[in-house]
This record gives C-alpha cells, structure tokens and sequence, in this order.
C-alpha cells in the first residue's frame, strides 16, 4: 500500500494543499480494536475513561469489564464466527460489551434502538446474530426479548443491562422510584436470558482467541447504493485504520487531556469511528449521553467543560436555537460534523458564536467511515467535504464507466481507496461487485466535482437514501409499511428539503379505487411499523403516481416538485 500511495502522490492533487504536520502518503500500520483497547488501559489506566449522567470510572475499570464480558460471551459459546447484536444507546454497557465482543473473538452488529420489531428481526435473521444485548427498558425490551420465540430466529440469548445500576446511587434510586413504569421484567428462570451482572460474575477471561486485523469486527447495516439495508463487513484493520486517520488529521488533539461529549449513538458508523473508537485511542474521557435532549446538553455543556464535540447539522443547529451562551461552548475547541451535509449558515453562525473551529467531514458506512475532512489547521474551505484522509486515494470517475478518471473540474462520481475500504457486504456478492471496482476503488454513489487543489464538493447524490438528522433512512421500509395498508394501491418516498433535518421522507400515496384513506388514520397506521426517524413529514394523497414508460413508478418528478415547493 505505501509503494501504491508514492506512485499516487505524483498524480495526487490535494498534496500541495495538505495541512502542514499531516502525511498523506502515512498509511497506519494494520491493528486491532483489541489491541488499541489494551493499549490505552495501560497507558492511561487512572485517567477517567467514561461518564454516564455523573458516575465515572477509570480506563482500568473498563479494561476489567471488558476481560469479563468476554469471558462471559465465551461461556454463551459466542467466539470466531459468531455475531453478538447491541440494541443499545450510549452507556456504559454498550462500551463494554462492544469491547467484550469484540475480544471474545465476535462480531458486532449494531441496532438502532427505536426499530420496530419487524426491523430488529430482519436484521438479526440476515446476520444471524446470536446474542442480544439491550436495556431492560420498555419498549426496547420486550422488542428484543420477542426475538428469542420467533420460529427460525438464529437468537439465542438476550442480556439485560440494568439502566438504573449504571447511575450513581441516589439518580438509580430515585430512577427505580420516580421511573419504574419504564423498567421492562427480566424474566427470571428462562436460562436463554440473563442479566449484564451475571455475564460480568465470572473470571476475566484467561485464553482470548487471537484476533487478527483481518478479522470482521463490526457488521454495519447501510443502504449502500441501492437502499436496501445490507450489512458492511468492517474489519479489524478497516476500523483501526480509520480511528488511526482520524487522530492524524485531528492535530491539536492532546492525548490524555481531551474530554469528548458523546451523544451521536454509538451504533451510527459515525459516532462509533469518531466518538468512540478515537476518542479511547486517545484516552480521552467520554462524557456519555444516553440521547440528545437540549436542557440535560446544555446541563451537560456546564458541567464537563468538554474539549471535542462531534455532532450532525442539526445537533449544532439545536444548540443555538436553544440558547447557549459563549461562555457554555468555551472549553470546547475543535468540532466536526458529518453525517449530512453542513449548510453554510449553521457553521458560521457556530463558529461565531462559540469562538471554536467546526469542520465538515464526510463518509459512508462502507469507507469505516470517514474519508474526506476539512482541515483543523488550515484552509476550511465552505461547501466542501475538504481533502482525502492518510491513506485515502480519491478519484472523480465517469458514473457510466466507473473505470475512467475524470479531470478536476469535471462532474463525476466519487470513488475512493484505503485501508479504511469495507471488505464487502455480507452474503451479497453481486452488490459487493457493484460497489467494489476490481482496482479496489469504492463507489460511493455520490456525485462531486474535484478542485485543482484536491478540495472536492458534492453537488448530487446517486441513491435514494435520505439522510435524516445524519440518519440512513431507506424509502423502500417506508413504501412497504404504506403498502400494508388495505387502501393504498401504490406509494413514492422521495426525500424533501427540511430547514432543521437536513431532509424528512415524503410519501406520495395512490389509494385503491373506491377507496379514501385518510391521512391522520395512515400517520396512526404507520405509527406501529415504522421508528419516528422514519415518519414522513409529509403524506400527500394523489389520484395517481408518476411512472416511467415500463410502468415503473418514478421519483425524479417528485422530487422536482420539492423542490420548486421548497417546503409544505
């Protein structure tokens, strides 16, 4: 690879414009998250390692529960080859049982954890995820626990994290008093469930199987470029390798002095790269938020003082529509957003008004994920995703023969090549095929233009994946909820401008003849079968649907019709 990137570097446009310090042609050696855990747990065993709503502990704890949760996976028979599930929001538990997976010798699938439960078991059928770990909340519980009476379902064991025991004392106390309506059973007897308790009561584990880099450490369910959900195979290298680009370009970060406040969801691609893996390499303190509400943020902001923030647009947004003052944003000194692209507005009126730097970066779920960002020191160029990461070659190709370079300046789809680079999508080797060009290039089904200085900027995108809030929101789950419905006859979701967003679905529907749903009963219909991400802002009933000449329903002229509305 090094050989590769120096014959690169000759043809490489963005070098002359690289930040001083950084090494574009420094390709990190190949590792594991294994590895870089233990590592951090040595070097910065007494430093604070995690915060969760103000109980805190050390990297030395957290290496301790780790070696304990693998062992306790290894007694579930979960090791190589197998896949553990986290349907978990950020905690404590979630840290723990990634790494304790992770050194079992497992895979990790992430879920979101407001899937409905068609979702869950989808995903869990095409892993064939083994073991579920969530919260012993409701719904997210019994969701999870319905996995294990599913005719045909590969689950077979659930672990409970007991939300209030991860609290200081008196918050748990006062949860299990003021909350108990919120606590899901646990139920006890049924050897196929258990609590994290009981998974952490063994010994540490004594003989881990080796992990090797090119070992699948994370499946991680995208669209890709079609838009149906499928799973990327991330190695341990394609993480590692990411995290170790990350910190690279990162080149005020001060190892063993940063604070990150993590409230992007640990099982997003983004948050779990940059939030999450990095900021443990750095041994960096996590200040951990289960989600993003503005009062306990802004509660959060006064309290830590973090120095590193990570968020989506409308996270940043959110913060100063909500009222924070400079002084509340004055120990932070570095953010990135990704995730959605960032508008123009929100970064300057961010930047101005809490006195730090806010770069856009950009990603997908099949590169790890981040590849593209504007520099922490030097130009950050607005309306760019900014310039190649170490080890990123990244070329702008002709969309209808992916195999010919185009010129800087020149509209063309971007395709990219790294360590970084997903192995593949799990059991799909056709889409796999059409992803993954035989010289190794990625596409990413995003169309941009390349500057002559190796800035590039996205001006259209290929698939119809709607990014929501920095969210992966898939028009076909929505499609196929409406057409469950006995009055629809057909259904478009197209993604539609949103101020606050990014973009929200809107869902064109055609009734059946005879029939005239209503809109109100189709909102309360899709209430039950889709998440409040997926919800569409809009539902617009219409006598008919646009198709193309076969009889396919088409989306271009809705889109176009969006677009000339601006919003509803």
């Amino acid at each position: 690879m090094a050989t590769d990137l120096q014959d690169a570097a000759a043809t490489a446009p963005w070098l002359a414009a690289y930040p001083a310090g950084v090494r574009w042609d420094a390709v990190p050696a190949p590792g594991t998250l294994v590895a870089m855990l233990d590592a951090a747990v040595a070097r910065f065993a007494t430093r604070p390692c995690l915060d969760f709503l103000g109980r805190r502990s050390t990297y030395a704890e957290l290496g301790e529960a780790v070696d304990r949760a693998a062992a306790g996976f290894r007694r579930l028979g979960i090791g190589p080859g197998t896949r553990v599930g986290l349907c978990l929001p950020n905690a404590p538990c979630y840290v723990v049982c990634y790494f304790g997976a992770l050194k079992a010798g497992a895979t990790v699938v992430n879920f979101n954890p407001l899937y409905v439960a068609a979702e869950l078991s989808a995903q869990a059928r095409d892993a064939g995820v083994a073991v579920m770990v969530t919260l012993d909340l409701e719904p997210m519980l019994g969701r999870v626990l319905g996995l294990l009476d599913e005719p045909g379902s590969p689950v077979r064991h659930v672990v409970a994290c007991r939300f209030a025991g991860m609290l200081p004392r008196l918050k748990g106390l006062a949860f299990r008093a003021l909350k108990h309506a919120t606590i899901g059973r646990v139920p006890r007897g049924d050897p196929r469930v258990l609590d994290l308790d009981a998974l952490l009561a063994g010994p540490p584990v004594a003989d881990p199987p080796p992990v090797s880099p090119g070992d699948l450490a994370v499946l991680q369910y995208t669209g890709g470029t079609t838009g149906t959900p499928k799973g990327a195979m991330l190695t341990h290298r394609n993480l590692h390798a990411n995290l170790e680009q990350v910190r690279a370009w990162f080149t005020t970060c001060r190892p063993g002095e940063e604070r990150v406040l993590a409230v992007l969801p640990f099982f997003h691609v983004f948050a779990m790269t940059v939030v999450l893996n990095a900021s443990l390499a750095w041994g960096a303190e996590l200040v951990l938020l289960p989600r993003f509400e503005l009062k306990p943020f802004l509660h959060t902001l006064r309290r830590r003082r973090p120095t590193m923030l990570a968020g989506v647009p409308t996270l940043f947004k959110a913060v100063l529509d909500g009222g924070a003052g400079r002084e509340d944003l004055a120990s932070i000194r570095a953010c990135i957003s990704g995730g959605a692209p960032l508008p123009m507005e929100i970064k300057r009126d961010f930047e101005a008004h809490s006195g730090c730097v806010l770069v856009e970066g950009y990603g997908l779920t099949e590169a790890s994920p981040v590849c593209f960002c504007n520099p922490i020191e030097g130009e950050n160029r607005i309306g760019t995703i900014g310039l190649p990461l170490p080890g990123v070659e990244a070329e702008i190709r002709d969309p209808a023969d992916p195999a010919r370079r185009l010129p800087p300046g020149t509209r063309g789809e971007l395709c990219l090549r790294g360590p970084n680079v997903m192995a593949g999508y799990w059991q799909r080797p056709e889409e796999t095929a059409a992803t993954l060009l035989p010289d190794g290039f990625l596409r990413t089904g995003d169309i941009g233009i390349m500057a002559p200085d190796g800035y590039v900027a996205l001006v259209d995108r290929i698939k119809d994946l709607i990014l929501c809030s920095g969210y992966n929101v898939y028009p076909r789950t929505i499609e196929e909820a409406l057409h469950a419905h006995p009055d629809v006859a057909a259904a478009t979701v197209v993604g539609m401008p949103d101020p606050y967003r990014g973009e929200s679905p809107a869902a064109f529907v055609e009734p059946r003849p005879g029939a005239t749903p209503d809109v109100a009963a189709l909102r309360d219909f899709l209430k039950e079968r889709l998440s409040p991400i997926e919800m569409p802002r809009l539902i617009e009933l219409r006598p008919s649907l646009p198709r193309t000449a076969v009889g396919k329903l088409s989306k271009t002229e809705l889109r176009d019709e969006l677009r000339a509305r601006g919003r509803p």
